[in-house]
């Protein structure tokens, strides 16, 4: 059992460990918890975020985009404040498509334009995956 969702609560290992007969460590970043039922939990990762507690995390490559749609968003939010209600906004999509284009030409690579048959399917639910 691994947790990859954002906060170390999502697993209840308090629990799991009052209900397990014992715990041992079997390798780095996994424990067995033995249950009296005779089953076995394997955790990983100490039940932490697992791309932090037993890999390297999120790559600075991934990183950079998800810092630049944050300033760039925070920027248009400062731009436009005065014509904004309290609300959720989207990044808009140019600044999104700007800063992909960008990270791409930085590795080398182009966007291409999608057909309208690929901009079909994605607007789409009815085809799924």
């Amino acid at each position: 059992m691994a947790n990859s969702g954002h906060f170390n609560v999502e697993l209840d290992l308090d629990s799991l460990r009052r209900d397990a007969r014992s715990v041992r460590t079997v390798r780095p970043f996994v424990e067995e918890y033995a249950l009296a039922s005779g089953r076995r939990v394997y955790v990983l990762g100490e039940g932490r975020l697992i791309n932090l507690a037993a890999a390297e995390g999120h790559p600075a490559s991934v990183m950079d985009m998800s810092f630049a749609n944050q300033s760039l968003g925070v920027e248009w939010l400062l731009r436009h404040h005065a014509t904004l209600k309290p609300n959720v906004y989207p990044i808009p999509r140019e600044l999104d498509e700007e800063i992909a284009r960008l990270k791409l030409e930085a590795l080398g690579v182009r966007i291409d334009a999608l057909t309208p048959e690929q901009a079909a399917y994605l607007a789409s639910w009815e085809q799924g995956t």
